[in-house]
């Protein structure tokens, strides 16, 4: 038998957050999460997701060991946005046996019901910044650290418990290309930059990137606006994803892009993969992990395309390609092999068209999947269709 426990203690939150790290101890291709940012997310005291949310999450136990892990998440925000009565599942892992996973999952769908919900998606965050999507295919390729590893066996569980796709995430693996490759995808958005008015920013240090860090996230909430299950990042995520984000970056694989006026009209952010030096250090930055991961930002062979966006009227001015192809230059130079973007909507076609200029292959893909709920309303209508 399978006894669910809500967490509700400090001890109990770590051991929720270090489950996956039993669960895939022995797997090559799996990438830790940072602990610490981690404890940050789930925390309801430090994450400003907060403001719009609420959340439970549940270990799951067998015969005294813990054998699973989920969350549920009520973004109110979401809900009056896009007037679909969804609660999110998230942080879902188990061992492959179904009294597990369906235990955890009807956890989620009680509580749901309990919020007057109608469906149960994911899994996703609390917000478009955090992990989401179940991989279903690129189980033997290595993962990032903006991205959960799943089992195989994760798919044929939902799928039989009822969950259907809603969307899907693509990510490529993109080779860093010959300089004369480089050379020629600029001169095609030189052309663009001179029709446009146009210019990117020779960035030299981390300080002339500093002044346009708000103006980064304002592009964000303009452009992802349409995007699948978007919400608003308030004022003190933005915020919180400057600190985080930009104590990291290298000048050379940051690219901002303005107009005549010095307005960005857009922006890419790469870092050096993390992948290496976290797994090496099971997720700790301390006392050794940050050494290894400021050793990697500055020598590594692999680069992680985190964001990249564009004001909408130019996302087809091949602002996005000149942004890539500037960070790739830079990579070119440092000896870089390739690169990983993050995980982009299937549907998103102005970004998908953007890998046609690189050699670049999809190489792993995610899921977004959703369970309508049978609640007294929908019991009602399907009777009277019966009828």
């Amino acid at each position: 038998m399978v006894e669910i426990v809500e967490v509700k203690t400090r001890k109990q939150l770590k051991e929720f957050i270090k489950f996956p790290f039993k669960l895939y101890k022995d797997n090559p291709y799996w990438v830790p999460p940072l602990l610490m940012d981690e404890l940050n997310t789930l925390d309801k005291k430090k994450n400003p997701a907060f403001e719009y949310c609420d959340a439970k999450y549940w270990l799951a136990y067998k015969n005294g060991e813990l054998v699973g892990r989920i969350a549920g998440i009520q973004n109110h925000a979401y809900v009056r946005k896009w007037g679909n009565k969804y609660t999110r599942f998230g942080w879902v892992d188990f061992t492959d046996d179904p009294e597990v996973s369906e235990a955890l999952f009807k956890t989620v769908e009680n509580y749901a019901k309990e919020n007057g919900m109608e469906s149960v998606h994911g899994p996703l965050g609390f917000c478009d910044m955090d992990h989401q999507g179940l991989l279903v295919e690129g189980f033997e390729e290595m993962g990032t650290i903006i991205t959960y590893y799943h089992h195989p066996y994760y798919k044929e569980h939902l799928e039989r418990l009822g969950y259907v796709k809603d969307v899907d995430w693509l990510e490529h693996e993109i080779l860093v290309p010959e300089s004369s490759e480089i050379e020629r995808i600029n001169r095609i958005a030189s052309r663009s930059f001179e029709k446009y008015g146009l210019r990117m920013l020779d960035l030299k240090n981390k300080k002339q990137i500093k002044p346009y860090a708000r103006e980064v996230f304002d592009i964000i909430n303009i452009a992802y606006d349409d995007l699948y299950g978007y919400v608003t990042l308030t004022e003190k995520q933005i915020q919180g994803y400057i600190d985080m984000y930009f104590s990291y970056v290298n000048p050379d694989y940051i690219c901002l892009i303005v107009d005549k006026d010095d307005r960005l009209v857009g922006f890419g952010v790469v870092i050096p993969s993390l992948s290496r030096a976290v797994k090496k250090h099971n997720g700790r930055l301390f006392p050794f992990g940050f050494i290894d991961i400021l050793k990697d930002i500055k020598n590594n062979d692999t680069l992680d395309l985190y964001l990249v966006a564009v004001r909408p009227e130019y996302k087809m001015t091949g602002v996005p390609a000149a942004m890539i192809s500037r960070c790739l230059r830079n990579a070119h130079k440092n000896g870089v092999k390739k690169a990983i973007a993050s995980p982009q909507l299937e549907y998103n076609h102005a970004v998908q068209s953007l890998w046609r200029f690189f050699d670049a292959r999809p190489h792993r893909r995610r899921r977004c999947y959703i369970k309508h709920l049978k609640t007294k309303k929908t019991v009602k209508q399907s009777m009277w269709y019966n009828i």
